[in-house]
This record gives structure tokens, sequence and C-alpha cells, in this order.
């Protein structure tokens, strides 16, 4: 993947952003089944529509309505908002944050703002992908069902419809 293809995608604007992107993916895309244009394109719109354009690394809600969610392991008063949608796929809740600092050693339970830094913002986004099997979504060209995998439902789906025609004519080679 080219620095300028994703600068195409997300603007010049992003720049720093996006030469950590480049850095931190190219040696491990093959780790995560990043061998066909369409994954990464997938990767590439849904990542765009979760931060805004590489604009949040942080869920901009306060992240109270998460709040004793025992399906996101927020089981302690105030885990709802410490662990609140971090990364380029807004990674959430207790559960997942315990769950990448096992698979990856980023120490997110105990420092939660390391995933709002472009490198781990990135690394997450990795991680939730491959931990949820989401390649398979792209092969199928499942695009809509991939998306309520990440949301939960449609929610933004014209907008994540727009980054995937915009990674689509970005995106030339794997």
């Amino acid at each position: 993947m080219l620095a300028s293809e994703l600068i195409t995608l997300f603007g010049r604007s992003k720049e720093r952003e996006i030469f950590e992107i480049v850095r931190t993916m190219n040696p491990i895309m093959g780790q995560y089944g990043f061998d066909t244009l369409r994954r990464l394109r997938y990767f590439l719109a849904q990542v765009g529509h979760e931060s805004g354009g590489l604009t949040y690394t942080k869920e901009i809600a306060s992240g109270k309505a998460y709040e004793g969610r025992k399906d996101l392991g927020n089981v302690i008063k105030g885990d709802g908002m410490r662990y609140k949608g971090r990364g380029y796929l807004q990674v959430t809740g207790r559960k997942n944050y315990t769950a990448l600092q096992k698979d990856t050693g980023i120490p997110c339970v105990e420092h939660p703002e390391i995933l709002e830094q472009p490198k781990y913002a990135i690394l997450s986004a990795l991680w939730y992908w491959r931990k949820n099997n989401l390649n398979i979504y792209a092969d199928k060209d499942a695009f809509t069902a991939l998306s309520k995998r990440i949301n939960g439902g449609t929610n933004g789906l014209p907008d994540r419809m727009r980054w995937l025609g915009k990674a689509n004519k970005a995106i030339t080679e794997v």
C-alpha cells in the first residue's frame, strides 16, 4: 500500500496519520489477510467512516451509554467512559480492551488513551478486523453485513458506501 493512495483517499491534511498507517501496516498486511484489493478497500472504507476520515481516534460521545454494559465487560463503575470507542474502528468496552491487550501487548487497559495515537489506532483496528474474521465479508462482497458487524446496525451506511467508492478509486495495489 502506498502513502500516495491513502493521501488520495483521506487527503493531504492527514499525511502524518497516513505515514504512520503505511509504516505500521505494510510489514504486517499479510498477517491480517490483506492480500486482495477488496479486503483492503473494505477495511479502509470502514476506517474512513468510523474515524471521520482519520479525524477521530476517540468516540465523540462521553461513553455513558456503555456504563454497566456487561456484554462489553463494563462491570466496574466508570468503565463506560473509560473504555469508550477508541482507535480507527472504535474498539469499545473493557472486554475488548482486555482482549486487545492480551493479544497484542498494547497496554490499553491501564492506558486507554494510547489507542488515540495513530500507530495504536491502526493496530487496534487491525486486531479487531482479524479477531472478528471480517475479511469473510469482503470475500462475499457483503459490505452492508460487514457494516452491521462493526457497528451493530446500518448506522452511517450511506457514508460508509461513499468511503467504499473513494477506496475503490484510490487503492490500486496491495
